[in-house]
């Protein structure tokens, strides 16, 4: 058996979402958000052939001048992963993200129905927030496959790697431009993309002042636009955008994102109350003509008040989710506490004193 099949199939046999592998050193595995060390040591002559099995000679080459090597593969009868390839303390160093077999479907992933309901959007820009491994990616794969399958759509993914894939539904269309391998960058893509006749564009991560622009004008202009950023709030995440450029222009950019913003969604992973799962706690804020008048004055310190009350619009705060989770049973009192924003608003709609009693 190949080196691969045997790594990645014991770690997704063990129910574990990513693979950290280092020569010379054990493997060790993530589950349910915990690392798990095995006893197995990986060795440099592993690493040889595991880089060759999954990346083949002409990455390998890169990585070795590079030290750093993004991609993603299929690996026949198990699952597509992403790779990290990157070297510390001079040794060779991979995570593997294990990525589910089949796409991620909106009805069983409890997104918020406000959100899904996005998708019937035909302009505009919609964002998916949170830290690294906090599911955005699983959740926009659940937003295109909703797109695929409801809608008559042209949609065009810019990614670096590429993660989920689609193909064409039997009403919408899909191409998937990897960045690296089908175009130099992310801006280039974009400025291409203007010109494919897209209906959706997603945007791996927005990671750039010139990325964001293009996006910017591209919701804008006709297109329903979504993307990535790795910010923890809705309010963080309007500041993330305007602060990306210069003085000079920020007040133009709070107006093109106040007529162009449809809604920002932010989440963590929480694991669930019975230690067998993870699930998904949200901040929702849906651009209703009030808030898009905050981001346009730059009053987003008023955004959090607005998120608590906006209930009729489909608006909440991380807090107010994650006390609804702790009241449902679905994740634990101590879970939530670790993943507040603020503890004690999160005790205070809980009802709780500080300590977490009654």
């Amino acid at each position: 058996m190949s080196i691969a099949k045997e790594i990645v199939g014991f770690a997704i046999k063990a129910g574990s979402s990513d693979i950290h592998l280092e020569e010379g050193s054990p493997i060790a595995i993530r589950i349910n958000s915990d690392i798990t060390i095995l006893d197995q040591i990986l060795r440099p002559s592993d690493m040889d052939r595991l880089l060759h099995e999954i990346v083949g000679e002409e990455k390998v080459a890169v990585f070795k001048q590079t030290h750093d090597l993004d991609t993603s593969i299929g690996i026949e009868g198990l699952s597509r992963i992403r790779i990290n390839a990157y070297v510390a303390n001079e040794k060779r160093c991979l995570t593997l993200r294990i990525l589910p077999d089949n796409l991620p479907k909106w009805e069983t992933l409890g997104l918020p129905q406000p959100f899904i309901d996005l998708t019937a959007k035909h302009r505009g820009l919609v964002l998916c927030t949170g830290p690294t491994g906090s599911g955005k990616s699983t959740t926009l794969a659940a937003f295109i496959n909703c797109i695929l399958e409801t809608q008559r759509r042209h949609i065009l993914t810019i990614e670096d790697p590429i993660e989920f894939r689609f193909n064409h539904s039997k009403t919408s269309i899909i191409h998937q431009r990897e960045v690296k391998r089908d175009t130099q960058s992310f801006a280039s893509a974009l400025k291409a993309a203007l010109r494919e006749d897209p209906d959706v564009i997603y945007i791996g991560e927005m990671r750039d002042l010139e990325t964001i622009a293009i996006a910017l004008t591209a919701a804008e202009t006709g297109h329903l636009v979504f993307g990535t950023l790795h910010t923890s709030s809705a309010a963080s995440t309007i500041d993330r955008i305007i602060d990306v450029f210069p003085g000079d222009r920020q007040d133009q950019v709070r107006t093109q994102l106040a007529n162009s913003l449809e809604a920002v969604v932010c989440q963590v992973l929480c694991r669930t109350a019975d230690e067998e799962g993870r699930v998904a706690a949200t901040e929702v804020m849906m651009a209703t003509p009030a808030v898009a008048n905050l981001v346009r004055e730059g009053k987003l310190q008023s955004i959090p008040s607005m998120l608590q009350t906006g209930s009729r619009f489909g608006m909440h705060t991380l807090n107010q989710d994650l006390a609804r989770l702790v009241t449902a049973g679905t994740i634990t009192y101590e879970t939530a506490r670790s993943k507040a924003s603020d503890v004690a608003e999160l005790d205070q709609i809980l009802g709780m004193s500080s300590d977490g009693t009654d």
